[in-house]
């Protein structure tokens, strides 16, 4: 029998995340369910989201990448009822958290994703169409045969900035020291970003700290919060 020729699609793509078999309560099971078409995007890669239809209005958009069980980002929606937002989240029960807050809060400013971030920032927004993009505390994949999964990186960054307005701007948080070094000196590298600061800069009053990041300052730990913007 002949050999089958290796072809791209054999190539195993490196993802930012492992979908683990994590705990998901009944609630979040419910929300996922009975919630899923009246704030959740179906991911698509023929069409773009067009957030004057999605949201009813001519608001500035921003994106979050990766909000984890979801507090902050519905506390941000649940503030600024100006602005749209759309989360971009993998995880089944964050999912289904983030759904039930939404819910409860009562938002209209607030859509969900579930789907790779990569590939939804890769098909689903057109260019210059976003105020902002927030990606706070993305896993830092310490282990450095692990680096390679980090969601930061220049090709990445080159496709956020394209769909970033003029002043729009992209923001990143972690408590990983070497990460927000290696995120400063990728961001220093796109022409088409600015820094806000010098190097880093003062957690804004939009982002909420969340109780992992309140235990974790208690304990000594610092956190970086990164703001570039789009010359």
């Amino acid at each position: 029998m002949p050999l089958r020729k290796t072809t791209h699609m054999d190539k195993r793509k490196v993802r930012s995340y492992v979908l683990r078999a994590g705990r998901i309560s009944q609630g979040q099971k419910n929300a996922r369910t009975q919630l899923a078409g009246k704030y959740l995007i179906p991911f698509q890669t023929d069409s773009k989201i067009d957030t004057k239809v999605t949201f009813g209005n001519n608001h500035p958009t921003y994106v979050e990448i990766g909000f984890g069980m979801g507090d902050s980002t519905v506390s941000i929606a649940k503030n600024n009822p100006a602005h749209n937002y759309i989360g971009i989240e993998v995880h089944p029960p964050g999912v289904g958290r983030a759904l039930k807050l939404t819910d409860e809060a009562n938002l209209s400013n607030l859509k969900i994703i579930e789907h790779d971030a990569v590939e939804v920032v890769q098909h689903m927004f057109t260019e210059n169409s976003l105020s902002g993009i927030h990606i706070f505390f993305p896993d830092p994949w310490p282990k450095k045969r692990h680096h390679k999964r980090r969601i930061i990186n220049s090709e990445f960054i080159r496709i956020l900035t394209s769909l970033l307005m003029p002043t729009g701007y992209l923001h990143v948080a972690t408590d990983w020291e070497q990460y927000a070094d290696e995120i400063l000196a990728t961001l220093r590298c796109n022409q088409d970003l600015k820094n806000s600061a010098i190097d880093f800069c003062e957690r804004p009053s939009y982002r909420p700290t969340t109780k992992f990041e309140q235990r974790g300052l208690k304990l000594g730990h610092d956190v970086w919060d990164i703001i570039f913007t789009k010359i």
